[in-house]
């Protein structure tokens, strides 16, 4: 529990850093009306997020409120079984995501302009079956807590690895 604990916690450490600059940049964003192209766009890769799955931040600051991600992620990309704390909402752009919810067991296909809603605490996961753009949402600062099949809590390492994908370094901790 104390590695999910510092995996956590270095998550959300590398995650305001790496959007500093970003935020920075934006800063403003949020004080009045602006428009963005997608030509503006600098994707990255988030730590404890697939590398295939990048994004940019839009607008607000995951690590302390709500934000606005847009998302490139790649044909065969799988976001294993995870939860977060805030509500996820998710509107694809484009290409095609199969998304699946624990709960209710079931499956679906999404494409240009559907939307889905993940509750708090909600265990789902995604895989996109193309190439895709996504918007996504959080109504509050950014997490993710990735589970096993029983829905224990691992590290962002071991969910990865069981769906052969890897992630973005961590610093370690001084």
């Amino acid at each position: 529990m104390k590695l999910i604990n510092q995996t956590k916690a270095l998550f959300t450490i590398m995650l305001a850093m790496i959007m500093a600059a970003a935020i920075t940049t934006n800063a403003q964003d949020t004080m009045h009306s602006f428009v963005r192209s997608q030509s503006e766009v600098k994707y990255i890769a988030f730590p404890g997020l697939p590398t295939c799955a990048q994004g940019a931040l839009q607008s607000g600051n995951p690590a302390t409120g709500p934000s606005f991600i847009i998302s490139k992620v790649s044909k065969g990309c799988i976001i294993p079984w995870h939860w977060h704390t805030p509500n996820e909402y998710l509107i694809v752009i484009s290409g095609a995501v199969t998304m699946n919810m624990k709960d209710e067991g079931s499956s679906m296909t999404m494409r240009s302009g559907d939307f889905a809603l993940m509750a708090s605490h909600h265990i789902h996961q995604l895989q996109c079956t193309e190439d895709c753009v996504l918007y996504v949402y959080s109504d509050a600062p950014f997490d993710i807590h990735y589970v096993d099949k029983q829905g224990k809590e691992i590290s962002p390492d071991d969910a990865l690895k069981a769906v052969n994908e890897t992630t973005v370094s961590m610093p370690a901790k001084k």
